[in-house]
C-alpha cells in the first residue's frame, strides 16, 4: 500500500540510464536475429557484398584510374561503410519505439533510451563489421595505412551522428504523417547512393555538381574521411564543419519535436490502419 521514496543522485540516475541503454542496445542487436554473433556476420557479409560489387563495377567500367592515388579498397571502404552507417542509423533511429510502445509501459523505459539504444546497437554492428573487414583486407589483400586515423574515425563517427539526427527528425514527424515520412526516408536513402559522392572524387567534380552535393552532409564527411585517410589527397570543396553543426541542430530540432510528438500522441493514430 505504501511505497517508501528513494532520492537518487544525479550520477546514480547517469548510470541507471547508462546500465538501461545497454541492455536495450542488446536486445536491439539480438532483434534480427536470435544469435547476436550472427547478427554481426550478417553485417558483415552486407559489408563485404557491397564492397565487392563497387570493385568490380568500378574495374568493368575502367573508373579505378579516376580514384584517389593509393589503397583502392581504402577508397571504397571510407565511402561504402561511412553510407552504410550513415543510412543504417537514419532507418534504426526512424523505427525506434514511440510513446505507444509496448515497450514503454515497463516503468524503467522511456523514449530517450529507446533512441540512445537504438544508435548505439547501429554503431557496434557497424564499428565491428568495420574492424572485420579491416582484418581481412590488411591480412588476407595488402597492409593497410591510414595517413590520419584518428581524423578519419572522427568522420566515421561523425556519420553515424547525422544519420542519427536525421532519423531523429523523422521518427518526430511519423506520427504526424507516416506515409510521407516513409515516402521521405527512402528518397532520402536512394538520393544518397549518389549524393553522398562515394563514388566520386569531389576535388575532380564539376562546379554544378558539387553545387549540386553540396546540401548533404554525408557528401562532406565521406570526402573529408578520404582526407584524413589518403596522404595526397586534400578536399577543396568540402568541411567537417557543416556535418557538426548540422547534427547538433537536427538533434536540437528531433528531440524537440520528439517530446511535443510524445505529449500529445495517441494510440488510436493508427487504429485504423
Amino acid at each position: 500500500m505504501f511505497e517508501a521514496r528513494r532520492t537518487q543522485s544525479t550520477f546514480s540516475l547517469a548510470m541507471n540510464m547508462l546500465e538501461l541503454s545497454f541492455v536495450a542496445a542488446a536486445r536491439k542487436v539480438r532483434q534480427s536475429h536470435r544469435n547476436a554473433i550472427w547478427a554481426i556476420m550478417l553485417s558483415v557479409l552486407q559489408s563485404v557484398l557491397f564492397i565487392a560489387a563497387f570493385y568490380f563495377m568500378f574495374s568493368l567500367i575502367g573508373a579505378r584510374a579516376a580514384a584517389i592515388r593509393g589503397d583502392f579498397m581504402l577508397y571504397l571502404l571510407t565511402g561504402i561503410f561511412a553510407y552504410l552507417t550513415h543510412i543504417k542509423a537514419v532507418q534504426q533511429i526512424m523505427g525506434a519505439e514511440g510513446a505507444t510502445s509496448a515497450m514503454m509501459q515497463h516503468a524503467p523505459m522511456n523514449t530517450l533510451v529507446a533512441i540512445i539504444s537504438s544508435a548505439l546497437s547501429i554503431l557496434y554492428t557497424q564499428t565491428v563489421s568495420l574492424l572485420v573487414v579491416l582484418l581481412m583486407i590488411h591480412t588476407v589483400i595488402n597492409p593497410i595505412t591510414f595517413h590520419a586515423w584518428p581524423g578519419a574515425l572522427l568522420m566515421y563517427l561523425l556519420a553515424w551522428a547525422t544519420g542519427c539526427a536525421v532519423g531523429l527528425l523523422l521518427m518526430a514527424a511519423k506520427p504526424w504523417l507516416p506515409d510521407v515520412v516513409t515516402i521521405l526516408q527512402l528518397i532520402y536513402v536512394r538520393a544518397n547512393m549518389i549524393a553522398s559522392g562515394k563514388m566520386f572524387v569531389a576535388n575532380m567534380m564539376p562546379g554544378m555538381m558539387i553545387d549540386m552535393f553540396d546540401w548533404n552532409p554525408l557528401f562532406h564527411v565521406i570526402d573529408q574521411a578520404r582526407g584524413f585517410t589518403f596522404v595526397n589527397y586534400f578536399p577543396h570543396h568540402t568541411n567537417w564543419e557543416y556535418p557538426l553543426y548540422f547534427t547538433l541542430i537536427a538533434l536540437l530540432i528531433g528531440f524537440m519535436g520528439e517530446a511535443y510528438t510524445r505529449k500529445h500522441v495517441s494510440a488510436s493514430w493508427g487504429a485504423g490502419r
